[in-house]
Parts: structure tokens; sequence; C-alpha cells
């Protein structure tokens, strides 16, 4: 994603102010010919004053004794901070925020009551910032992902600030899709903000997201960019998954295609499977899958085929012909739902990064955590909704 580039105001607040005076034409013997025909005296000039506040915040420009017929402020770059003036004509903001790391040329032109006009310029830097915060945007940009995908956003840096930060998020959907945000700790231990459709996305929306956080202080540190991306949603495609009867059935547009036998998460310990919903997070086919990486001391340590990842946490779908005894029969497994090899290639090939496994049993270790991979489904409307730092 291209950076957008905006405009950027100071670091302390400094208070320019330039005094536009009108001109009177001077009689022969020094006075003054208007007041020698009798005419009132000139308008008092207009006083202008550009206010540079802290970054995070709008430049402002006022006027007094006349009103601001000009405002044009620009950044080093040649990008303009558009604003607008008042309705009386005597205020001017910019609509975007001030941020660090910039300089600006600010050009008024002001009116005084008697109709005179006359321009001023300033200048001014802000300081770079001593912290600027970066994120991770997922889904990819362009993509096409299955009904239960979340718009996710990992921050490099503590977002402390998150209601500042989610005000300067907008997301427009082809079809005005009701959801919201919802702020999580992602399972890495970073911030994380995810934008969730009350119920599983209609196949086709299409989804943008608007990131305006150029200006924006996420108290952990600054943006110094915007950010875009957008999205479509493929087909209507769940994957129900049944621990006690060791089986997983594929459900496209509310219709059971296909069953397949698995086994899941041997009972009894931390083998065992996650239950609720989680959604396909990534397709990473021939993979090392090492138990030490997920706390399971020296158990297994092999190469693994058709992997699909569904938490951070380490529960994959994959083929697992070592298990072949327990397909269907038991649950033998080292966490992850494993299948034979020929049923992992097809099901590798007919699901779709997004598509949501509902899984069921009654021997689990818990319901998936809303940081861990994309479990915002686990709970209900009203519960995402408190998540929102917006109320």
């Amino acid at each position: 994603m291209l950076p957008i580039r905006t405009s950027r105001p100071a670091l302390a607040v400094v208070a320019l102010t330039v005094s536009l005076t009108a001109c009177t034409a001077q009689a022969a013997d020094g006075g003054s010919s208007g007041a020698r025909a009798g005419a009132s005296e000139a308008a008092p000039p207009a006083k202008v004053t550009v206010v540079k506040k802290t970054a995070g915040s709008p430049v402002t420009v006022t006027a007094s004794g006349g009103t601001l017929a000009a405002v044009r402020v620009v950044d080093a770059e040649g990008g303009v901070l558009e604003g607008r003036t008042d309705a009386g004509g005597t205020s001017w903001v910019s609509d975007r925020k001030a941020v660090p790391g910039t300089s600006y040329t600010v050009e008024v032109t002001s009116r005084t009551a008697d109709g005179k006009e006359s321009t001023s310029r300033s200048s001014f830097a802000t300081p770079e910032p001593r912290k600027v915060n970066k994120v991770t945007l997922a889904p990819g940009k362009n993509t096409t992902v299955g009904i239960a995908h979340p718009l996710s956003i990992v921050f490099d840096l503590p977002v402390t600030r998150k209601a500042d930060v989610e005000k300067q998020l907008k997301v427009t959907t082809s079809n005005n899709t009701e959801g919201s945000w919802g702020w999580v700790k992602d399972y890495s231990g970073r911030d994380r903000v995810d934008w969730r459709p009350r119920e599983y996305w209609k196949p086709g929306t299409k989804v943008t997201l608007a990131a305006d956080l150029d200006g924006t202080d996420s108290g952990g540190g600054w943006f110094v960019r915007d950010y875009r991306t957008g999205f479509t949603v493929g087909a209507a495609q769940v994957v129900k998954v049944d621990l006690d009867a060791h089986r997983l059935s594929v459900v496209r547009d509310g219709r059971t295609v296909r069953t397949i036998p698995v086994s899941g998460g041997t009972p009894g310990g931390d083998k065992r499977s996650w239950r609720g919903t989680a959604v396909l997070m990534a397709k990473e086919g021939t993979i090392n899958m090492n138990s030490e990486t997920v706390g399971l001391g020296d158990a297994y340590n092999k190469m693994v085929n058709y992997s699909m990842r569904l938490t951070w946490s380490g529960m994959y779908t994959h083929a697992a012909p070592w298990n072949a005894a327990y397909f269907g029969r038991e649950n033998h497994s080292s966490g992850c739902i494993g299948m034979s090899d020929a049923n992992a290639a097809s099901f590798y090939a007919s699901v779709n990064v997004g598509d949501p496994f509902e899984i069921k049993g009654r021997e689990t270790k818990g319901t998936v955590a809303e940081g861990n991979g994309y479990g915002a489904w686990n709970l209900n409307w009203e519960q995402w909704k408190a998540k929102s730092a917006l109320g």
C-alpha cells in the first residue's frame, strides 16, 4: 500500500500574528483626502493569527477586525492541508491533524471591513517523532476471502489512546453491512483491533478500509502515514467439525457437500483441540511442525503436508497419515484435526482463507480466544460491540 501523504502541524503551541493595515490616500497638504471629502475613516486593520497547535491537532487561522478571504497550508512535498472557514469568515480550521516531522508554508489572504485585501506568508516545522507506530493489515489488499474473515489491524507499538485511533478508521461496504470494531490483545501480545460484521459476510460483499492515521498519537507512538486496503468476500462456505463423531463436513450455500473422517486432539490433557469458531488464517502447505514450539515437549518434529492454520497457538487441519487407524473412530492427535493424504489434498484445494470452522466436542481445552487467530465469532454481538473504544 502506498502512503497517503497529508500535511502536518507542530509539537509546541506557537502563535504568529500579522497586522494587515488598510491604505489611505494622502492629500497634497499632508491631510487625508478621504477626511477632507467628509468620508468615514478606513476600516481598522485585520489582525490574522496562525496557531500551530501540538501534533495531533489541526492548524487554526483566525482573523479579528476583518475576515479570511483565503487560506492555503502546504507541506514541503506540495501536499495541501485542506480546511474550512466558519460561517462568519473569521476562523479557518484544517480538516486533518498536524503531524510531526514536516515543514509547512501558510499563506493567508484577509479582507478588512472596507474591502481591502492583504496577504501574509509564514512557515514553520515540526520536530520528528520520538516513536513511529506502524500497522499490519489483514486480509491482504485485493484478495478474496471467506465469509468469516474480519478486517484486522495489528499495531507495532502499544495503543493507549484507542478511541482517538478508532475514530480515524472508516470501513465501507458495498451493501451497508452492519459491523463494529473491537479491541483485542493479539496472541503476539500486541494491540489489535478487528472489524467484524454482525453475522457472517454476504458473498460478493466488497469491503474497503480508509485508515486516516497520519498525525494521530496512539499513546505509544505517532502514525506518520495513512493506510488503504480492500477485499472481496467469496463463497458462503462453512466447515463443521464434530470431534465427538470424528468427522468434518463442508457446508456450501447451506448444503452439505462433503463429509470427511478425522481425528482430533487426544482427550484428557494439553493435546486436546480447541472448540468454538476458528477462522482459516492461512493455507501453509508443507511445513515443519515441532511440538516444542507449542509447549508439548518433544512429542513430534516432522514435515506435515496440506497444513491449514486455524489458531496462532498451533491448531491446524492437515494430512496425518501416521494417524490413519483413528480417522472417524477416535481423537488421537496432538491437538490438530488430521485426515488422510487424499482427503487433505482435495479439502485443501476447496477451502478458502476466511472460511469459518465451527468446532464442537465434549473433550476440548476451551473456546478459541479472540486474539488466538480470529476468534471474535465466539462472542455474541453485544459482547463484541462492547469491545469498541467508542461505546
